[in-house]
């Protein structure tokens, strides 16, 4: 049976960020902000879903290259495992440079830049359409010898452990470990857009292919976080697809057929002759750095602290090998994530819709959460409980919000 690595490693992930966020709480060092923590969190429940589903569709493609193997590794051998995981790293490193030096894989890539922080949860925001780029980079492993599901397996692994760096904890560490391991100084670097750090440090676990091939930088000034042009939202489809929005609308509107077919290859930034400069916004202001910050509906951090908690069995329903319910049923539960990380940042940034919204996601999520478990021969009060507990619980608390915001604008009124 395919084992979701990613869904497995879930709760040691989550006690990471955890720890983090309570260290830099103690320590007031402002490495953690709210209204990107939770967009963030909000960006990579939804990421994960569909994480899945890309394995799912990719696994019987790497099965279909088998047959073309030139040899079959020992499975039970650690030096196998071992030429696994090296192969993938290596591969994930032009994967990686891939997604910053071309337009297509910038698309992709980009969303994982888009915050302004660096943390744990800062790790967890990744894009929604990057995973389907894995076939083109990891095949060759499975040419090489290694079966599919050990593949993808051990690519999830390295994922996970990519995690790690994503932090401004940790100090500089020794030269022995520098010299070769990714470890946080050099990712630091790659998530800085300060222009000498732009599309350095792309290794995932280990750094010595940037030393091989010419793009490696250390960490000699201070980073500033995320994209030289600002996207300035929370809105997970802004974060998601503006990228390839204006790849879209420069393809369209490109004069030349050759262009509109080219445009999605060629270096990051090359757009076709004949069309308008893209307006860009700095990151600096008067030279000094700026992050983005909105003006949120006021009363509802608990509310959506608790939400992002609790989106994570939902999430693990989705993505889990062991959950009982189906493809449908998980497609519509990533819907009502996706429409939760969409309410979350339309309350962080004001909008009237949000909160409408985020009750109508509570109302779909719990009860198609009671009904496909149900159908699903899942009869234990129990575990049936728990959605209708949060179903009831979540509702109720937007109600005491808005009752509570009522009383309080009234009171202000009359004064």
């Amino acid at each position: 049976m395919w084992i979701n690595v990613y869904a497995v490693l879930t709760p040691v992930v989550l006690a990471l960020v955890l720890a983090e966020l309570i260290y830099c709480w103690r320590k007031k060092n402002g490495y953690y902000n709210f209204q990107d923590s939770i967009a963030s969190l909000g960006t990579a429940v939804i990421n994960q879903c569909v994480n899945v589903a890309v394995a799912f569709a990719v696994l019987p493609l790497f099965e279909s290259l088998a047959r073309f193997q030139w040899i079959e590794w020992d499975r039970s051998s650690p030096v196998a495992w071992i030429a696994l995981f090296l192969g993938v790293d290596f591969l994930f490193y032009w994967f990686h440079r891939f997604g910053h030096e071309t337009n297509v894989g910038w698309a992709a890539h980009s969303p994982h830049h888009s915050t302004e922080e660096l943390n744990y949860a800062v790790a967890l925001r990744a894009s929604v359409t990057q995973r389907l780029f894995s076939f083109l980079f990891y095949w060759p492993m499975v040419i090489v010898g290694f079966a599919p599901a050990d593949v993808l397996a051990v690519v999830a692994l390295h994922l996970v452990l990519q995690f790690i760096p994503h932090t401004r904890v940790v100090p500089i560490l020794p030269n022995w470990i520098e010299s070769w391991m990714n470890t946080p100084s050099h990712h630091r670097v790659h998530h800085a857009r300060n222009d000498r750090y732009l599309d350095k440090n792309y290794g995932g676990f280990l750094i010595i292919w940037d030393r091989i091939f010419g793009t490696y930088e250390p960490e000699t000034e201070a980073c500033s976080y995320g994209l030289t042009t600002p996207i300035d939202t929370w809105d997970p489809n802004r974060i998601n697809f503006r990228e390839w929005g204006q790849l879209w609308r420069d393809a369209v509107a490109a004069p030349r057929l050759i262009d509109k077919l080219r445009l999605w290859v060629m270096p990051n930034g090359w757009r076709p002759a004949g069309l308008p400069p893209i307006p860009h916004a700095d990151w600096r202001h008067e030279g000094v750095e700026r992050k983005f910050r909105s003006v949120e509906l006021p009363g509802y951090r608990a509310y959506l602290t608790v939400q992002v908690i609790t989106a994570m069995p939902f999430m693990l329903l989705v993505s889990h090998h062991r959950s009982p319910i189906d493809g449908p049923g998980k497609v519509l539960l990533t819907v009502g994530l996706w429409l939760g990380a969409m309410a979350w940042a339309g309350i962080l940034e004001s909008k009237v819709w949000a909160v409408p919204l985020e009750g109508f996601r509570v109302a779909l999520l719990g009860v198609a959460t009671l009904g496909l478990l149900w159908s699903a021969g899942v009869s234990e009060p129990q575990w049936l409980l728990l959605p209708a507990v949060w179903l009831i619980g979540s509702l109720g608390g937007l109600l005491a919000i808005r009752g509570a915001r009522t009383v309080r604008v009234g009171a202000e009124v009359s004064s």
